[in-house]
This record gives structure tokens, sequence and C-alpha cells, in this order.
């Protein structure tokens, strides 16, 4: 299959890693459909912007079917996520539901959606963004939970489209410079360069660290790695970590 132009279908590229993924696909000459709940404020003559709730299914299923309907899509990226902490005291059902459907139920809808034309041309990569958490991580019952299914469906996928030349892999980050990280974790703080300090490489990761990760796994010649979870993580799935 030629390498270019692939189309991708990559979510929460508004900023952060899915936009950095975004940008490297687009630089490759790839063509790259964008969802995020927010605007973009970037353009390029080979992006679609798309708004999206991705924790209203129904929404989901008509953005997928939409964009299923006009593109061959080659690959299917899952970046958006939303970490909701809370002790095991103060959880609550909605938040394993809403993350459910954000980390599980959106991927499967889009991939479903886009399985058609990838099997009919013998090629596809999917891939998602999971978490070092899913080993565990205090204050988040619902993002781990969530994110551990992620790893569980990654596999057995792997096993159901291996024979269609679809690979299917995941990246799991440890401690990342995002907005999420910094939504609990103050900026600059003490306890940011606290963090840093525990981790082997001795310093917190970059989006470019996780995207270059992604890219790997999207490569058209990396079709003999399929069903793996890959920690981007400076070390901390070693554990010792503390948050």
């Amino acid at each position: 299959m030629s390498e270019t132009p692939f189309t991708a279908v990559v979510t929460g590229t508004s900023s952060g890693i899915g936009r950095d993924i975004a940008r490297r696909m687009l630089e490759r000459g790839w063509r790259v459909v964008g969802l995020s709940w927010q605007p973009h404020d970037f353009e390029h003559a080979n992006f679609e912007s798309v708004e999206v709730d991705l924790l209203d299914e129904a929404a989901t299923k008509r953005v997928a079917d939409d964009i299923a309907a006009r593109h061959a899509v080659s690959h299917v990226v899952h970046c958006a996520g939303l970490i909701w902490p809370n002790l095991l005291s103060d959880v609550k059902p909605e938040e394993i539901d809403g993350l459910t459907r954000l980390h599980v139920t959106s991927p499967m809808i889009l991939s479903q959606a886009m399985l058609p034309k990838m099997r009919a041309a013998g090629f596809g990569r999917i891939v998602f963004i999971s978490s070092r958490a899913s080993m565990g991580a205090a204050s988040r019952t619902a993002y781990s939970a969530t994110k551990a299914a992620v790893h569980g469906m990654a596999r057995t996928w792997a096993h159901e489209l291996g024979p269609d030349g679809i690979t299917v892999n995941v990246v799991a980050p440890g401690p990342i410079l995002t907005d999420n990280f910094w939504g609990i974790i103050p900026k600059d703080s003490e306890r940011q360069q606290r963090l840093a300090e525990q981790l082997p490489v001795r310093r917190l990761g970059t989006v470019e660290d996780v995207s270059r990760a992604v890219m790997f796994f999207a490569e058209p010649d990396a079709g003999y790695v399929t069903g793996q979870v890959l920690f981007v993580c400076g070390g901390s799935s070693l554990g010792g970590l503390s948050l």
C-alpha cells in the first residue's frame, strides 16, 4: 500500500499529545481528521476539524459514520482523555460511566465505523493512548480502571484484526507535561519538581516523547507489532512513584 496519502482519525487534537500527533502526520503528507470537544486554533490544507463530545455516544456515532462515508480511513488514534481524580470514598458511579464512554466506548464506535474500508484495503493502524496509571495510582479509580480496560480491548482486537493487516497497539505515558497534568499538579511547582526527581530519568515527559512512540506504531512498516503496550513513562512503571 502506498505510504501517502494515508487518512488518520485522531481524537483530542486541539492540544497536547493529540495535536502533536496530528502535526507529525500532516508533515508527512497524511490527511488528518481531528476530533475535539473544543475548536482547533490551527489550519492545514490536509486537516479537517470536527467538534464532538466523545462522552456523547450518539454524537460520536453520527460523526464516525459521516467520516467513514467520506474517507477511506487508514489510522485511528485515540488520544482524548480526562482524569476526574477522587479517592475511593468519593468516587461516583457516573465517573466510571463517563470515563468508560470516553476511553473505551468512543474509540470502539470510531473503529467500528472505519473497519470495513480498512479490511478492504488490507491495512490499518489503531493506536490508543493509555496511561501508566493503568497499573494503579491513588485517587485514580475511574481513570485507572478505564485505561486498564483499553489494554484488554486492544489485545482482543489485535487477535481479531491481525489477519486483515490491521494492527492495534497502546502507548501508556507516565507523567507528561500537559494541561491534564497541570490540572492535578501546579505548573512549575515544588511538587512537580519532586515528582521529576523520583523518576529514573530524572525528568517529566513531553508530548513529543509520546507522539514519537505513537508514530512508530502508526508506521506502515510496523506490521509485525500488534497487541503491545509501550510504557513511555521515564521508568515510572518500574514502581516507587508517588504523585
